[in-house]
Protein backbone atom coordinates (compact mmCIF):
# COMPACT_ATOMS: atom_id res chain seq x y z
CA UNK A 1 0.00 0.00 0.00
CA UNK A 2 1.39 3.32 -0.76
CA UNK A 3 0.65 5.74 1.64
CA UNK A 4 -0.73 9.21 0.62
CA UNK A 5 1.80 11.98 0.46
CA UNK A 6 1.11 14.69 3.25
CA UNK A 7 -0.54 17.62 1.56
CA UNK A 8 -1.67 15.78 -1.35
CA UNK A 9 -5.47 16.76 -2.69
CA UNK A 10 -8.23 14.49 -3.99
CA UNK A 11 -9.28 15.44 -6.96
CA UNK A 12 -12.58 16.84 -5.45
CA UNK A 13 -10.21 19.05 -3.25
CA UNK A 14 -8.74 20.37 -6.28
CA UNK A 15 -9.56 24.05 -7.00
CA UNK A 16 -9.32 25.34 -10.69
CA UNK A 17 -8.28 29.47 -9.84
CA UNK A 18 -9.59 30.31 -13.05
CA UNK A 19 -13.34 28.51 -12.35
CA UNK A 20 -12.70 30.11 -8.27
CA UNK A 21 -12.29 33.76 -10.00
CA UNK A 22 -15.37 32.95 -12.37
CA UNK A 23 -17.49 31.93 -9.70
CA UNK A 24 -16.32 34.95 -7.25
CA UNK A 25 -17.57 37.37 -10.25
CA UNK A 26 -20.38 35.66 -10.73
CA UNK A 27 -20.92 35.72 -7.20
CA UNK A 28 -20.57 39.50 -7.29
CA UNK A 29 -22.33 40.17 -10.35
CA UNK A 30 -25.58 38.70 -8.78
CA UNK A 31 -25.17 41.05 -5.86
CA UNK A 32 -24.16 44.01 -6.74
CA UNK A 33 -27.57 44.29 -8.82
CA UNK A 34 -29.37 43.64 -6.26
CA UNK A 35 -27.18 46.48 -4.00
CA UNK A 36 -27.54 48.98 -6.09
CA UNK A 37 -31.74 48.44 -6.65
CA UNK A 38 -31.48 48.59 -2.70
CA UNK A 39 -29.75 52.13 -2.73
CA UNK A 40 -31.81 52.75 -5.32
CA UNK A 41 -35.01 52.31 -2.95
CA UNK A 42 -33.60 54.10 -0.42
CA UNK A 43 -36.01 56.67 0.75
CA UNK A 44 -34.55 59.94 1.06
CA UNK A 45 -35.13 60.80 4.78
CA UNK A 46 -35.11 64.43 4.56
CA UNK A 47 -37.72 64.68 1.38
CA UNK A 48 -39.99 62.39 3.45
CA UNK A 49 -39.97 63.92 6.76
CA UNK A 50 -39.93 67.49 4.90
CA UNK A 51 -42.73 66.14 2.92
CA UNK A 52 -44.76 65.15 6.01
CA UNK A 53 -44.83 68.31 7.70
CA UNK A 54 -46.18 69.91 4.60
CA UNK A 55 -48.78 67.75 4.33
CA UNK A 56 -49.59 68.53 8.01
CA UNK A 57 -49.71 72.32 7.02
CA UNK A 58 -51.29 72.13 4.00
CA UNK A 59 -53.94 69.67 5.55
CA UNK A 60 -54.80 72.08 8.58
CA UNK A 61 -55.61 74.75 6.18
CA UNK A 62 -58.09 72.95 3.73
CA UNK A 63 -59.55 71.27 7.00
CA UNK A 64 -59.87 74.82 8.00
CA UNK A 65 -62.15 75.64 4.79
CA UNK A 66 -64.86 73.07 6.17
CA UNK A 67 -64.93 72.51 9.54
CA UNK A 68 -62.84 73.96 12.79
CA UNK A 69 -63.84 73.76 16.16
CA UNK A 70 -65.00 76.66 17.17
CA UNK A 71 -65.94 79.79 15.03
CA UNK A 72 -62.97 81.57 14.92
CA UNK A 73 -64.46 85.38 15.06
CA UNK A 74 -65.97 84.35 18.26
CA UNK A 75 -65.38 85.96 21.42
CA UNK A 76 -66.23 84.57 24.93
CA UNK A 77 -64.78 86.71 27.92
CA UNK A 78 -65.87 83.73 30.26
CA UNK A 79 -63.57 81.58 28.71
CA UNK A 80 -60.34 83.94 28.46
CA UNK A 81 -56.86 82.55 29.21
CA UNK A 82 -58.14 79.14 29.72
CA UNK A 83 -55.34 76.52 29.66
CA UNK A 84 -55.79 72.98 27.37
CA UNK A 85 -58.54 70.55 27.76
CA UNK A 86 -60.81 68.84 26.35
CA UNK A 87 -63.08 71.19 24.90
CA UNK A 88 -60.03 73.43 23.88
CA UNK A 89 -56.66 71.19 23.28
CA UNK A 90 -54.90 74.11 22.83
CA UNK A 91 -56.28 76.63 25.17
CA UNK A 92 -58.20 79.96 24.50
CA UNK A 93 -56.56 83.37 24.15
CA UNK A 94 -56.88 86.57 25.76
CA UNK A 95 -60.27 87.42 24.39
CA UNK A 96 -61.62 83.65 24.89
CA UNK A 97 -61.23 82.32 21.08
CA UNK A 98 -60.08 78.77 20.80
CA UNK A 99 -56.37 78.98 20.28
CA UNK A 100 -56.53 76.03 17.51
CA UNK A 101 -59.18 77.31 15.55
CA UNK A 102 -57.05 80.61 15.16
CA UNK A 103 -53.97 78.23 14.22
CA UNK A 104 -56.07 76.48 11.49
CA UNK A 105 -57.35 78.96 10.18
CA UNK A 106 -53.50 81.10 10.29
CA UNK A 107 -52.39 78.32 8.47
CA UNK A 108 -54.29 79.50 5.61
CA UNK A 109 -52.58 82.98 5.47
CA UNK A 110 -49.05 81.43 5.83
CA UNK A 111 -49.81 79.13 3.00
CA UNK A 112 -51.42 82.37 0.50
CA UNK A 113 -48.89 84.75 1.44
CA UNK A 114 -46.09 82.02 0.58
CA UNK A 115 -47.85 80.83 -2.75
CA UNK A 116 -48.07 84.18 -3.96
CA UNK A 117 -44.94 85.52 -2.73
CA UNK A 118 -43.09 82.15 -4.49
CA UNK A 119 -44.84 83.01 -7.69
CA UNK A 120 -44.01 86.42 -8.07
CA UNK A 121 -40.49 85.99 -7.79
CA UNK A 122 -40.34 82.47 -9.74
CA UNK A 123 -42.65 84.26 -12.77
CA UNK A 124 -40.39 87.44 -12.53
CA UNK A 125 -37.12 86.18 -11.65
CA UNK A 126 -36.69 82.64 -13.46
CA UNK A 127 -37.29 84.28 -16.93
CA UNK A 128 -34.75 87.55 -15.73
CA UNK A 129 -32.28 84.52 -15.07
CA UNK A 130 -32.24 83.21 -18.05
CA UNK A 131 -32.46 86.43 -20.36
CA UNK A 132 -29.58 87.23 -18.52
CA UNK A 133 -27.56 83.80 -19.48
CA UNK A 134 -28.35 84.42 -23.20
CA UNK A 135 -26.59 87.58 -23.18
CA UNK A 136 -23.32 86.66 -21.32
CA UNK A 137 -23.03 84.17 -23.75
CA UNK A 138 -22.81 86.84 -26.72
CA UNK A 139 -20.18 89.19 -27.40
CA UNK A 140 -22.43 92.05 -28.02
CA UNK A 141 -24.75 91.27 -24.85
CA UNK A 142 -22.05 90.92 -21.86
CA UNK A 143 -22.95 94.35 -20.84
CA UNK A 144 -26.62 93.49 -20.41
CA UNK A 145 -26.17 90.65 -18.72
CA UNK A 146 -23.61 92.96 -16.28
CA UNK A 147 -26.34 95.31 -15.89
CA UNK A 148 -29.20 93.25 -15.48
CA UNK A 149 -27.15 91.58 -12.23
CA UNK A 150 -26.04 94.16 -10.78
CA UNK A 151 -29.37 95.63 -10.53
CA UNK A 152 -30.45 92.20 -9.23
CA UNK A 153 -27.80 92.93 -6.51
CA UNK A 154 -29.39 96.42 -5.43
CA UNK A 155 -32.58 94.73 -5.13
CA UNK A 156 -30.92 92.09 -3.01
CA UNK A 157 -30.06 94.55 -0.83
CA UNK A 158 -33.38 95.34 -0.08
CA UNK A 159 -34.81 92.60 2.73
CA UNK A 160 -38.44 91.50 2.47
CA UNK A 161 -39.04 93.82 6.21
CA UNK A 162 -37.59 97.01 4.35
CA UNK A 163 -39.99 96.30 0.87
CA UNK A 164 -43.14 95.91 3.37
CA UNK A 165 -42.00 99.00 5.33
CA UNK A 166 -42.23 101.35 2.21
CA UNK A 167 -45.54 99.36 0.82
CA UNK A 168 -46.97 100.05 4.26
CA UNK A 169 -45.85 103.84 4.12
CA UNK A 170 -47.12 103.94 0.51
CA UNK A 171 -50.40 101.86 0.81
CA UNK A 172 -51.91 100.53 4.28
CA UNK A 173 -50.40 97.84 6.21
CA UNK A 174 -51.94 94.38 4.78
CA UNK A 175 -51.20 91.13 3.94
CA UNK A 176 -51.45 92.43 0.08
CA UNK A 177 -49.03 94.47 0.55
CA UNK A 178 -46.83 91.96 2.80
CA UNK A 179 -46.79 89.19 -0.17
CA UNK A 180 -45.82 91.50 -2.58
CA UNK A 181 -42.85 92.84 -0.78
CA UNK A 182 -41.79 88.93 0.46
CA UNK A 183 -42.19 88.22 -3.66
CA UNK A 184 -39.95 91.00 -4.70
CA UNK A 185 -37.36 90.18 -1.93
CA UNK A 186 -37.09 86.85 -3.28
CA UNK A 187 -36.34 87.69 -6.78
CA UNK A 188 -33.07 88.25 -7.10
CA UNK A 189 -32.46 84.57 -5.96
CA UNK A 190 -34.33 82.58 -8.33
CA UNK A 191 -32.56 84.75 -11.00
CA UNK A 192 -29.17 83.77 -10.13
CA UNK A 193 -30.26 80.27 -9.78
CA UNK A 194 -32.01 80.16 -12.85
CA UNK A 195 -28.70 81.93 -14.75
CA UNK A 196 -26.30 79.69 -13.45
CA UNK A 197 -28.15 76.67 -14.72
CA UNK A 198 -28.99 78.43 -18.37
CA UNK A 199 -25.16 78.84 -18.22
CA UNK A 200 -24.45 75.14 -17.88
CA UNK A 201 -27.03 73.70 -20.18
CA UNK A 202 -26.18 76.35 -22.84
CA UNK A 203 -22.37 75.14 -22.74
CA UNK A 204 -23.60 71.32 -23.79
CA UNK A 205 -23.65 69.51 -27.07
CA UNK A 206 -27.32 70.00 -27.81
CA UNK A 207 -27.94 73.44 -27.33
CA UNK A 208 -25.21 73.78 -29.68
CA UNK A 209 -26.83 71.73 -32.38
CA UNK A 210 -29.82 73.75 -31.99
CA UNK A 211 -27.99 76.99 -32.42
CA UNK A 212 -26.05 75.63 -35.86
CA UNK A 213 -29.35 74.55 -37.36
CA UNK A 214 -30.74 78.04 -36.57
CA UNK A 215 -33.18 77.38 -33.82
CA UNK A 216 -34.37 80.96 -32.70
CA UNK A 217 -33.69 81.67 -28.80
CA UNK A 218 -37.18 81.55 -27.03
CA UNK A 219 -36.74 78.34 -28.92
CA UNK A 220 -33.96 76.74 -27.41
CA UNK A 221 -35.07 78.52 -23.72
CA UNK A 222 -38.59 76.85 -24.22
CA UNK A 223 -37.78 72.92 -25.16
CA UNK A 224 -34.14 72.60 -24.17
CA UNK A 225 -33.32 75.15 -20.93
CA UNK A 226 -36.59 75.25 -19.11
CA UNK A 227 -36.90 71.39 -18.84
CA UNK A 228 -33.26 71.18 -17.38
CA UNK A 229 -33.51 73.76 -14.66
CA UNK A 230 -36.40 72.97 -13.48
CA UNK A 231 -35.61 70.94 -10.73
CA UNK A 232 -32.93 74.11 -10.03
CA UNK A 233 -36.27 76.16 -9.21
CA UNK A 234 -38.35 73.90 -7.69
CA UNK A 235 -35.83 73.20 -4.72
CA UNK A 236 -34.90 77.17 -5.09
CA UNK A 237 -39.20 77.78 -4.55
CA UNK A 238 -39.60 75.20 -1.19
CA UNK A 239 -36.44 76.88 0.20
CA UNK A 240 -38.22 80.41 -0.78
CA UNK A 241 -41.60 79.30 0.77
CA UNK A 242 -39.90 79.09 4.30
CA UNK A 243 -38.94 81.93 3.65
CA UNK A 244 -42.09 83.47 3.63
CA UNK A 245 -43.16 81.89 5.91
CA UNK A 246 -40.85 83.41 8.68
CA UNK A 247 -41.38 86.81 6.76
CA UNK A 248 -45.02 86.32 7.00
CA UNK A 249 -44.89 86.15 10.40
CA UNK A 250 -42.24 88.64 11.03
CA UNK A 251 -44.29 91.55 9.27
CA UNK A 252 -47.30 90.13 10.67
CA UNK A 253 -45.82 90.35 14.65
CA UNK A 254 -44.55 94.03 13.69
CA UNK A 255 -48.16 94.90 12.84
CA UNK A 256 -47.11 95.28 9.12
CA UNK A 257 -48.86 92.03 7.38
CA UNK A 258 -51.88 90.22 8.31
CA UNK A 259 -55.01 92.82 10.18
CA UNK A 260 -57.01 91.92 12.67
CA UNK A 261 -59.42 90.25 12.98
CA UNK A 262 -57.80 88.06 10.32
CA UNK A 263 -55.92 85.03 12.46
CA UNK A 264 -52.16 85.05 11.59
CA UNK A 265 -49.62 82.96 13.35
CA UNK A 266 -47.20 86.12 13.71
CA UNK A 267 -49.96 88.38 15.42
CA UNK A 268 -50.76 85.39 17.69
CA UNK A 269 -47.02 85.77 18.96
CA UNK A 270 -47.28 89.27 19.35
CA UNK A 271 -51.16 89.55 20.98
CA UNK A 272 -49.37 86.71 24.05
CA UNK A 273 -45.81 88.73 24.55
CA UNK A 274 -47.71 90.24 27.86
CA UNK A 275 -48.74 87.23 28.59
CA UNK A 276 -45.60 85.08 28.75
CA UNK A 277 -44.88 84.75 32.29
CA UNK A 278 -48.34 83.88 33.10
CA UNK A 279 -49.74 82.12 30.51
CA UNK A 280 -46.64 80.83 27.56
CA UNK A 281 -48.96 78.40 25.71
CA UNK A 282 -50.39 81.32 23.80
CA UNK A 283 -46.64 81.92 22.07
CA UNK A 284 -46.03 78.34 21.90
CA UNK A 285 -48.54 77.16 19.75
CA UNK A 286 -48.02 79.24 17.16
CA UNK A 287 -44.03 78.96 17.62
CA UNK A 288 -44.41 75.65 17.15
CA UNK A 289 -46.55 75.57 13.93
CA UNK A 290 -44.02 78.59 12.45
CA UNK A 291 -41.19 76.25 13.36
CA UNK A 292 -42.79 73.13 11.58
CA UNK A 293 -42.94 74.92 8.44
CA UNK A 294 -40.07 76.44 8.20
CA UNK A 295 -38.75 73.16 8.80
CA UNK A 296 -41.12 71.13 6.83
CA UNK A 297 -39.69 73.47 3.46
CA UNK A 298 -36.67 73.51 4.23
CA UNK A 299 -36.61 69.84 4.39
CA UNK A 300 -38.36 69.52 1.40
CA UNK A 301 -35.72 71.20 -0.29
CA UNK A 302 -33.17 69.50 0.90
CA UNK A 303 -34.49 66.45 -0.51
CA UNK A 304 -35.34 67.76 -3.69
CA UNK A 305 -31.90 68.83 -4.17
CA UNK A 306 -30.23 65.68 -3.32
CA UNK A 307 -33.19 64.06 -5.67
CA UNK A 308 -32.41 66.61 -8.57
CA UNK A 309 -28.40 66.69 -8.32
CA UNK A 310 -27.34 63.53 -9.72
CA UNK A 311 -23.67 64.36 -7.84
CA UNK A 312 -25.66 64.56 -4.90
CA UNK A 313 -27.40 61.20 -5.41
CA UNK A 314 -24.34 59.62 -6.21
CA UNK A 315 -22.57 60.63 -3.04
CA UNK A 316 -25.34 59.07 -0.75
CA UNK A 317 -25.55 55.70 -2.48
Amino acid sequence: MNPTPTGAQSPSDHVDPVAHDARDTTASAKIRPGRSRRSGRRANASMIIGAGLVVLIVGLALISFVWTPYDPTTIDPAARLQSSSLTHPFGTDTFGRDTLTWVMVGARITLLVGVVAVGIALLIGTPIGIISAFFAKQPWGMWLDAVIMRANDILLAFPALLLAIIFAAVYSPGTGPAMVAVGIAAIPGFARVARSGTLQVLGSEYVRAARASNRRIPAIAVVHVLPNIAGMVIVQASVAFAISVLAEAGLSFLGLGTQAPTPSWGRMLQESQQYLSTHPELALWPGVFIALAVLGFNLLGDGLRDRFDPKMEARGA
